[in-house]
């Protein structure tokens, strides 16, 4: 039985050093789950002047237009949020889901319903999640300490720069984020109803239709076809970045893309060194709001070397609607897969697990044609995809 006893808190560097790093380890570890109703009245008390723990993180936003404790913390809350899924991007997995389990962010591990009470029963749940921290479960709860203080370090520091630069209407965004976080909708956007709000970052974009066909060479995604049917959220729409990548994490690297079907390739140099190009596939015209266009694109892996274990799809934009997003895999007559299966909204660790015989999710390789359409809508921020098992040997 893996020992939690220990109280995290007594790490060193984990509490001190920032205001910010302080209120947001003491947010996270409250044991009433009611992080917005905290941050509500740490907002109601910063106007009397009483101030609290938390008053470093709701008094910027005194300035939001028409300010009340409630729109605060919602302001508040979907900085977190924000902060919480830009830092998943650059951050190693444990990390991410650190933060998660900490502020009761989805995914919950699977065999869970709900984020534990304290902060030790969410690190014991993450514990559980097979090569989350290791290939065996940890016998204590050091390894998520860890993560823990290196996560907090990165998101306080984050924190504390948006708090300097965030004033008036521009909490607006965040206060739209912070509700649809915990009520699943995302207001005033009749086409996107009922979805999670898109990062600050999303590209202006809700997607009607997805086709994704890959075909693989070997253990190899030699190509990759993505068709496309969008709807513009905002005026002004010209064009979409298309992120194409092979490798993992930390040794990412260029696949090159080519505009198939009423689009043209401009290739964006990354912003910072050794950071990949984006590929914008740019548009005839400039798109008006709910204006829609149908464009498709490719891109070709020349590194056959690089074994892949999934197909995956991030939405970075507004979301999919339901039934929108369909996965096809062409797998090599020569390397055909032992089991696919897909997924949604997982961990990456837990994508490789494959599912019980039997499950909804498992897909018949037959032939060697696979294909999976998503029921459901597939929401902003989320990752969805087919996994594959290759025979050993």
């Amino acid at each position: 039985m893996p020992d939690f006893s220990a109280d995290f808190r007594s790490s060193p560097g984990v509490l001190e050093e920032s205001p910010e790093k302080a209120a947001l380890a003491s947010l996270a570890r409250r044991r009433d789950g009611d992080l917005l109703g905290a941050l509500r009245r740490a907002a109601e008390s910063s106007a009397t002047g009483s101030g609290t723990s938390l008053g470093c993180l709701v008094d910027p936003t005194a300035s939001l237009p028409g300010a009340t404790p409630a729109s605060r913390a919602w302001a508040i809350w979907g900085l977190l949020v924000d902060e919480i899924d830009k830092l998943g991007s650059v951050v190693e997995p444990r990390e991410h889901f650190v933060l998660l389990a900490a502020f009761r962010l989805p995914p919950v591990p699977a065999g869970s319903a709900n984020w534990a009470g304290t902060l030790q029963d969410r690190f014991r749940q993450l514990a559980k999640v097979r090569g989350l921290f290791g290939s065996r479960e940890p016998l204590s709860n050091t390894p998520m300490n860890k993560a823990w203080a290196g996560a907090l370090e990165m998101l306080s520091a984050a924190v504390a720069r948006k708090l300097g630069r965030i004033a008036g209407a521009g909490w607006l965004p965040y206060v739209g984020i912070g509700q649809s976080a915990t009520v699943g909708t995302l207001p005033g956007n009749k086409g996107t109803e009922g979805f999670r709000a898109p990062s600050e970052g999303a590209q202006p974009v809700f997607m009607k239709r997805m086709i994704v066909t890959v075909v693989m060479h070997r253990k190899t995604a030699l190509r990759r076809i993505t068709e496309r049917h969008i709807v513009a959220c905002e005026d002004g729409v010209d064009g979409y970045d298309v992120h194409a990548l092979t490798g993992w994490s930390g040794n990412l690297a260029d696949i090159p893309v080519t505009a198939l079907w009423n689009c043209r390739l401009d290739v964006l140099p990354g912003r910072y060194p050794n950071e990949p190009s984006t590929a914008r596939l740019c548009f005839g015209r400039k798109l008006r709001s709910n204006d829609s266009h149908e464009f498709s694109s490719e891109a070709v892996d020349v590194n056959l070397d690089e074994e892949r274990k999934w197909i995956n799809v991030k939405i970075d934009h507004h979301g999919v609607r339901e039934a929108g997003l369909t996965i096809r895999v062409a797998f090599d007559a020569e390397c055909l897969p032992e089991a696919c299966w897909w997924y949604a909204e997982q961990l990456e660790v837990e994508r490789l697990r494959r599912p019980p015989a039997g499950s909804s999710r498992l897909l018949d390789v037959g032939n060697g044609f696979v294909q999976h359409t998503f029921e459901a809508c597939c929401h902003p921020r989320e990752e969805y995809g087919i996994a594959f098992s290759w025979p050993r040997g």
